[in-house]
């Protein structure tokens, strides 16, 4: 429903400092274009630069009303506040939005779109798109994105939230400028929100999942010479149940390992170790292959996050990775995608 002619507030309170706002931090990253101004009441007048280290310099407010000064018709809620809720205050600001004649776009899980309060202040050709709904008419997977002849590239990674959707959206901006007709497919709300179109994996029912992830490539694949899957959890993570309907979805044939330098434990469960890479690798092709039942597809690069690190250490990091396990390694945020994209093109 994002369109180029659309000005964007997003919703950030306690975001940008804090820990909650990484959907919206990377709707700013990665659709400037549509960035009217961000709202968070931790630091209005900031540098959202400087704060971030995004290259976009748009104005941080405090509230919704100084927002509506910079004649926005959307606003995204970009913030995931512990349990999924918004406190009152700022739900009392979505309000506010609605009332004034502005759509919404909701990451969250709570359907916006079906409480009566905002559906009684929306007017026509204004709306509220709740990303985080099953599609309809959903199959089983069949395996038959393995019949496409264009590249399926999949993000896995090591642990959640290490850099899976960042590594897809370069890869495919790079893909872009090479002149390859790139698509990037959105399996989170941060991912659609971007592309304005995509699944809501975690929202959906774990027998279709696999035929939602088979449905999103098959709608694509036709017309393009390679997609970008954004990868979701982690094969080593225990809470995650999102990354083996991605691969069987999307019959991939080739995956890029992400991982955050220096991590040795899942984040949320310190007692579970997180292997050394040439073994995650490992693991991943042959889950990909299932002893032959599907294709093979290889692990051909790693996409190292050193974003915690300084300069020379991130590029010592990323040495050691390649020299672990004999594969390319760059970040792709930090230092670019190219040989990650080399490595895809060539194998």
């Amino acid at each position: 429903m994002l369109n180029s002619n659309h000005r964007v507030a997003v919703l950030l309170h306690e975001g940008i400092r804090g820990t909650q706002g990484k959907t919206g931090l990377a709707l700013v990253r990665y659709r400037p274009d549509a960035i009217a101004v961000v709202i968070d009441q931790d630091c209005p007048g900031e540098s959202f630069r400087n704060l971030t280290n995004i290259p976009c310099d748009v104005p941080i407010v405090a509230s919704v009303s100084e927002a509506l000064a910079y004649d926005v018709d959307v606003l995204a809620i970009g913030i995931a506040p512990s349990g999924g809720a918004l406190p009152e205050t700022w739900f009392a600001e979505i309000k506010q939005a609605i009332a004034a004649g502005v759509s919404i776009m909701n990451g969250l899980h709570t359907r916006m779109a079906a409480l009566p309060e905002l559906k009684a202040l929306l007017k026509p050709n204004q709306w509220i798109w709740d990303i985080r709904q099953e599609p309809s008419g959903l199959r089983v997977g069949s395996a038959m994105a393995r019949m496409l002849s264009c590249k399926r590239v999949l993000t896995v990674g090591t642990d959640m939230s290490v850099g899976k959707m960042s590594t897809s959206l370069e890869l495919d901006r790079a893909a872009q400028k090479q002149g390859l007709r790139s698509k990037f497919l959105g399996t989170g709300q941060a991912g659609i929100m971007i592309a304005g179109d995509g699944i809501p994996l975690d929202a959906i029912r774990v027998d279709f999942a696999s035929g939602a992830v088979e449905q999103l490539v098959m709608r694509y694949g036709a017309d393009s010479d390679i997609l970008q899957i954004e990868g979701q959890g982690s094969l080593m993570n225990p809470a995650s149940t999102a990354t083996l309907p991605l691969i069987r979805g999307s019959q991939p044939t080739h995956l890029i390992l992400v991982h955050r330098a220096g991590q040795t434990h899942i984040r949320n469960f310190p007692h579970v170790s997180i292997p050394r890479l040439r073994a995650v690798v490992q693991v991943y092709e042959t889950v990909a292959s299932a002893g032959g039942s599907f294709a093979p597809a290889k692990v051909v690069a790693i996409a190292l996050n050193t974003a915690h690190l300084d300069h020379d250490a991130a590029w010592r990091a990323i040495a050691l990775a390649q020299e672990e396990t004999g594969l390319p390694c760059s970040d792709p945020v930090r230092f670019g995608v190219e040989p990650l994209l080399s490595a895809i093109l060539t194998h």
